[in-house]
């Protein structure tokens, strides 16, 4: 087991990023890390993700679409984005990386993740849509140091 110290020597000079993941007396928290990971580099990957969702969001809005929804979250999983483009809804998942070490992003889409993805757009079409949909599509945003590429109809 890992004590407080050697939890904050494997922050290196951050054990503060260590200790406000720590919930409050009272409080409960889903945990703030993969265990084994530096809680360093889980806040780097969450604001890599971030700033491809904003990437996202500035390439929809500058396209006509209209931004329903960020990060809308049931217990089954998350959609990253729901836009609009007149009567058709989008859902899309983004994935971003700074390199391609480990595959484009679009590759992380796994059939799993597309299942999903497509129950979660119906649970949101039945609970949270402004309005019936004529069409619904499902868009992959890969975005790969910086540079984006939107497959729209990936799935």
């Amino acid at each position: 087991m890992m004590s407080e110290t050697d939890a904050d020597a494997s922050l290196g000079d951050h054990p503060d990023q260590w200790l406000a993941s720590r919930p409050i007396s009272g409080e409960r928290r889903r945990p703030d890390r993969v265990p084994g990971t530096p809680a360093t580099q889980v806040g780097w990957r969450r604001m890599l993700g971030a700033q491809g969702e904003a990437i996202a969001v500035d390439w929809y809005r500058a396209h006509g679409y209209e931004v329903l929804a960020r990060n809308w979250r049931r217990r089954e999983g998350e959609i990253d984005l729901i836009v609009r483009n007149g009567s058709a809804y989008v859902f899309v998942e983004v994935k971003t990386r700074s390199t391609d070490a480990f595959g484009v992003p679009a590759e992380a889409v796994t059939r799993e993740k597309q299942v999903r993805l497509r129950h979660l757009a119906a649970r949101w079409l039945q609970e949270d849509a402004p309005g019936p949909a004529r069409e619904i599509r499902f868009d992959v945003v890969s975005i790969l140091g910086g540079k984006i590429e939107v497959l729209e109809g990936a799935f």
